[in-house]
């Protein structure tokens, strides 16, 4: 060949990848998910009265769509892997799930990464499956939605993912909330939109409602998105308690909490969480964390006894909030990267 034909060869190979690069980068934007900054969510039916007499009863659980068990890594964490090697797996830790759900029962369950049809979770439709292994309706909101992520090789591919909040409790109203996004455009077409999964629950004898809010907030950026999402969150917390309500707020904070230091960041050259103290908060209100064992791991590699773990996971409760109890349940991350938080509280 000549150098002629050489260099028209490899003109005719650069235009074709940028029309394919063109192309995709049209279709990701024209499908991205656009949600409205509030949205109301088909709420469950559940019989159960919550009244100011008994404690009430939270768990907060990040699910890692059933794929990040302990044999798993992620590439975004320092790992190499995207997904599991097979359905058996997810199935399995789906399993794994349940049962640890089952096992520390609870009035209200906070899930988040729950997929309903996600290439990574091999299309198992996780939200129906912990319904029906808890007997418990569920109230869910997207914060992943794309119809192609196009990284890394192989591709994540279609997602559907979010947050579900369990109860058998009587329900008022739920409502998805946006938070601020952390991306601009192109990356913010195939990346989370974070949301606030916001449930009322009325009180036996009172016109107050325990407003439950089950959250993920962001992992990959470098901090501010964080910290806009926090303090729209709080300002949610607040805006709720003025209106006279008692308010709960839990999930994956993706942040390490004020006067945690029982484990130290060694391995910052992989991902490394945020901060965040207790001066953001509002006043009387406070954290309900426990630190007796780990709530998430490092995904650089499987699990090992010396892999670096965090305390991200936990609660914010209202003033008019009593904390009875909050305790990590230790399961040595065998289903997913992050461990159960339970919270045992009364309605003062």
């Amino acid at each position: 060949m000549t150098l002629k034909k050489a260099a028209k060869a490899a003109a005719v190979v650069i235009t074709l990848l940028v029309f394919v690069f063109l192309g995709l980068l049209i279709f990701v934007t024209v499908k991205e998910y656009r949600p409205q900054k509030k949205e109301t969510v088909k709420k469950s039916h559940g019989n159960k009265t919550i009244t100011r007499e008994e404690p009430f009863t939270l768990l907060s659980l990040n699910t890692g769509y059933a794929g990040l068990g302990r044999d798993e890594d992620f590439f975004m964490d320092g790992g190499t892997k995207v997904r599991p090697d097979s359905k058996e797996q997810v199935e399995e830790n789906m399993a794994g799930i349940a049962g640890m759900l089952k096992e520390n029962k609870a009035d209200a369950y906070f899930l988040q990464e729950v997929d309903l049809n996600s290439k990574r979770s091999y299309s198992t439709n996780q939200k129906t499956y912990y319904e029906n292994a808890l007997g418990l309706g569920g109230m869910f909101a997207y914060n992943f939605k794309v119809a192609y992520a196009p990284y890394p090789w192989p591709p994540i591919g279609h997602v559907e993912s979010g947050l579900t909040t369990l109860t058998n409790s009587k329900v008022n109203r739920a409502e998805r909330i946006a938070l601020p996004e952390s991306f601009s455009w192109p990356l913010k077409t195939c990346n989370l939109k974070r949301c606030l999964l916001k449930t009322r629950l009325p009180i036996e004898g009172s016109k107050a409602e325990l407003v439950l809010i089950n959250l993920h907030l962001e992992a990959y950026d470098s901090g501010e998105g964080k910290e806009a999402q926090s303090k729209m969150l709080l300002k949610v917390l607040e805006e709720e308690y003025k209106k006279g309500n008692y308010v709960i707020a839990g999930g994956d904070f993706n942040q390490t909490f004020e006067g945690i230091t029982k484990y130290p960041i060694r391995n910052k050259k992989d991902w490394v969480p945020g901060a965040i103290g207790n001066e953001i908060l509002p006043e009387g209100f406070r954290f309900a964390v426990d630190d007796t064992y780990p709530t998430c791991r490092l995904l650089n590699k499987p699990y090992e006894k010396d892999s670096q773990v965090y305390v991200i996971d936990g609660f914010i409760v209202s003033p008019n909030v009593k904390v009875e109890q909050v305790n990590v349940i230790n399961y040595h991350f065998q289903y997913t990267d992050h461990q159960p938080v339970r919270l045992k509280v009364r309605l003062q």
